[in-house]
């Protein structure tokens, strides 16, 4: 008889492009308890006030436009799935301190994180694996579920499983912020 398949509690954070096109897949996920629905951002911009750009993306160039990229999303959230998001992380996880600052003076945490899991879907799943199955203590992991024809579903699942045999409880970021 195969062992119980163990699901762990996830944070996706959910940027506001992903949610318009996928509204009854992000229904489903906001209903389950093994997932909390965090903001991503209006339009996956890097957060700032001058404008610095990331992986050819551009970001914000002043706090109004910050403001947009935040709270556009957040009342998003809100008003169409009645979530209320604790956290914020910016597309391409590049956010410079007043970002930061305007996120915390808004009531969200910034977010960022301590090992890239799949380098936006790209890494082969045999790579993958190791970086989760390499995750301990105070880790937060960045990884992405909208490529599923990458490695990043197969590794984080064997990843997932040597984390499990070593007795590593993942939990969500508000169970530990």
């Amino acid at each position: 008889v195969p062992a119980k398949t163990q699901y762990r509690p996830i944070e996706l954070f959910i940027n506001q492009r992903w949610a318009r096109a996928n509204r009854s897949l992000l229904a489903d996920l906001s209903a389950d308890p093994l997932f909390e629905i965090a903001n991503h951002g209006t339009s996956h911009a890097p957060l700032g006030v001058a404008g610095q750009e990331a992986y050819g993306i551009p970001g914000t160039a002043s706090v109004g436009q910050a403001y947009d990229e935040i709270m556009g999303n957040q009342r998003y959230l809100a008003g169409e799935f009645g979530l209320d998001a604790r956290f914020f992380r910016s597309g391409t996880a590049h956010m410079d301190q007043i970002g930061a600052e305007l996120c915390r003076d808004l009531g969200l945490v910034p977010m960022n994180f301590t090992v890239n899991l799949d380098a936006g879907a790209t890494f082969a799943a045999s790579v993958v694996a190791a970086q989760v199955g390499g995750l301990r203590a105070g880790d937060v992991g960045i990884g992405h579920f909208n490529r599923p024809d990458s490695g990043t579903a197969a590794g984080v699942r064997k990843g997932l499983k040597t984390l499990q045999d070593a007795g590593v409880e993942l939990v969500r970021l508000s169970q530990a912020w």
